[in-house]
């Protein structure tokens, strides 16, 4: 029988692909990081911009059955991250995870996080600002596009500043599993799934992202949300995104890190086969026992 053979990554490979993502990422210059991430913020208009127009449409729906404008939202939006990953698009979201991982594994300077996050950011909000102008400026803005934009507006800024920023974990924990996934796919429609169901999850449940809040927010603040510019930063920006970076560095760079790389490769986490209790045919050959998946 012939070998079978797969063109899905391992997770390690996988951890790795996100580790020369940040490398990579490291050594551009500054004007490139900031010109993909401007490009992402756009992209994100995109998407956000899809999900007003046709879950705006069933607004008669909502009394009845509101779950069904949620899941249409939830499932129109992830086109944006499609744009952006297949693309080489940058978001502060995914770069809260591949450099600090390029950082853990000891292959880019810790320096690197700060100017990064910095471009990334910036660029974001300033692309999403600007087609949140030119959407208002083709006069699309209007009806219940405009009824939906208010509605969401006005609720990303209503709750408290812890409970943002948890949001913007739970958020940030499934995008960075989406580039994960992407990075394991090897072709076009493998990495569409990947990056779909994760996306549209951290939708639905109505956790926080920030860089689709830079588009949002500001549509429904044209539109008439009842929402000033304080209100927007202080209760959503900044909670939002240092939840999104929390959960990008932590839960996914340094977890993957201790899961696959340099955080778990000390030698109290690696104990011989013996000390493990590992089965005995392992102990006999000292070889992994491979996983069927």
């Amino acid at each position: 029988m012939p070998e079978v053979m797969s063109i899905v990554k391992t997770p390690k490979e996988a951890f790795q692909g996100m580790v020369d993502k940040g490398v990579a990422m490291g050594g551009d210059a500054s004007i490139k990081i900031f010109h993909q991430s401007f490009y992402a913020g756009i992209y994100i208009g995109f998407g956000g911009m899809l999900s007003m127009v046709v879950a705006g449409g069933l607004d008669g729906t909502v009394v009845d059955n509101p779950t069904i404008q949620t899941f249409v939202f939830a499932a129109l939006f992830p086109v944006n991250l499609l744009l952006i990953l297949l693309t080489g698009g940058v978001l502060i979201t995914g770069t809260a995870a591949t450099v600090p991982a390029a950082v853990f594994e000891g292959k880019l300077h810790w320096m690197q996080i700060l100017r990064t996050f910095a471009l990334a950011w910036v660029g974001n909000c300033m692309g999403a600002l600007l087609f949140a102008g030119f959407v208002e400026a083709c006069n699309l803005n209007v009806g219940l596009t405009a009824k939906l934009a208010i509605k969401v507006a006005e609720k990303k800024i209503k709750e408290d500043f812890l409970v943002t920023f948890l949001k913007g974990i739970g958020c940030n924990w499934l995008v960075c599993m989406a580039v994960f996934l992407q990075g394991q796919a090897q072709d076009m429609p493998g990495k569409m799934v990947g990056i779909w169901f994760p996306i549209s999850c951290f939708v639905a449940i109505g956790f926080e992202h920030i860089p689709a809040n830079m588009f949002m927010i500001p549509l429904g603040m044209i539109a008439g949300a009842d929402v000033s510019v304080w209100d927007c930063i202080w209760r959503n920006y900044i909670p939002v995104t240092l939840g999104n970076i929390f959960a990008g560095s932590i839960f996914v760079g340094a977890g993957y890190s201790f899961a696959f790389g340099r955080l778990g490769s000390s030698p109290i986490f690696n104990m011989p086969a013996k000390e493990q209790g590992a089965p005995k045919e392992q102990q006999a050959t000292n070889k992994p026992v491979a996983a069927v998946i």
